[in-house]
């Protein structure tokens, strides 16, 4: 895949030290929330199930980040593009996941532990995977030394960042479930509203970037997403998982937490252009792809179960 001049690598968003600032306590207020729902009774499969928590863990921790390495060294994007890659697939899964189980008739029970699980481990595996990953592809390793990143205090800073709040969340659960429950809902649509915000305005401030690169892009995202959709089937059938928790770990590993990966990378790396349109846009697809999936299995679900009902 040709690079356009390097027209994304090329690209930064520039931040002022304040907006720098205010990005940061958004992605803490954005792990605050989301360590608000999280339980102890949410890491149960771990001693109950073990079988299927670890497959929906490892499909997550490391199998989509390992099948994005290779589809970087398949497809060899820009490296920018490759970076942004890599960071969505370092995040946590997303909220929606359970959602999208359920819509599926999924575990759901299984699917809101992956994503506490995965919550939890981002304070630590998040950081560390990205430079870990990243330091694998050559192009990426080669533009993180470029952007002067130092990543010692990279992956302290961050997480600091992500498990400060992600432990007063925790402990705001456990001691005051009921303020818990009231404020969650708010700081989450603040979240996604500052993300939907800066989509917004990284999509009328570069345009014309946006429009030269985007059938470069979004092909790359749109595989990416079902490869990973493919990867928690597949790992799940592989390990002989019933097609409840087969379908729990599928939007497991396709529904990541972009918006935390675009917020990671315009506070972090300097907003790097193909990087931010990667994520960015991953934010959306995933959702409609997702969406998409889960009403594609119910209806083959509905229609089994009519062939197979008595008399029909």
């Amino acid at each position: 895949m040709a690079t356009p001049s390097g027209a994304l690598d090329a690209v930064t968003i520039e931040l002022g030290a304040s907006s720098q600032i205010g990005l940061t306590v958004v992605l803490m207020v954005i792990m605050f929330a989301v360590a608000l729902a999280l339980k102890v009774e949410h890491f149960r499969f771990l001693r109950t199930e073990p079988k299927r928590f670890w497959v929906g863990v490892g499909a997550q921790l490391i199998g989509l980040p390992l099948l994005t390495l290779g589809l970087a060294f398949l497809l060899q994007p820009p490296p920018s593009v490759a970076l942004g890659m890599i960071v969505v697939a370092c995040c946590p899964g997303g909220n929606v996941s359970n959602l999208l189980t359920h819509v599926a008739k999924g575990e759901t029970a299984l699917s809101v532990s992956l994503t506490a699980t995965s919550s939890v481990a981002a304070a630590i595996a998040t950081p560390v995977s990205i430079v870990f990953w990243s330091g694998l592809y050559p192009p990426t390793s080669t533009l993180l030394r470029d952007i002067q990143l130092d990543t010692l205090p990279f992956v302290v800073q961050l997480i600091l960042i992500l498990a400060v709040p992600l432990a007063a969340g925790m402990a705001v659960a456990e001691k005051a479930p009921r303020i818990a429950s009231r404020i969650r809902p708010w700081l989450i649509g603040f979240g996604l509203a500052v993300i939907a915000a800066l989509i917004l305005n990284g999509v009328i401030t570069y345009w014309d970037v946006v429009i030269g690169v985007g059938l470069q892009v979004v092909p790359v995202v749109i595989l990416h997403n079902a490869l990973a959709f493919g990867l928690g089937a597949g790992l799940a059938l592989a390990a002989g998982l019933p097609g409840p928790a087969a379908r729990a770990i599928t939007f497991e590993t396709g529904i990541q937490n972009a918006g935390l990966g675009l917020l990671i990378l315009l506070s972090q790396f300097d907003g790097l252009g193909g990087a931010a349109v990667v994520t960015s846009f991953w934010s959306i697809w995933h959702l409609f792809a997702g969406a998409m999936l889960a009403g594609a299995i119910r209806f083959f679900l509905a229609r089994r179960a009519l062939k197979l009902s008595p008399g029909k």
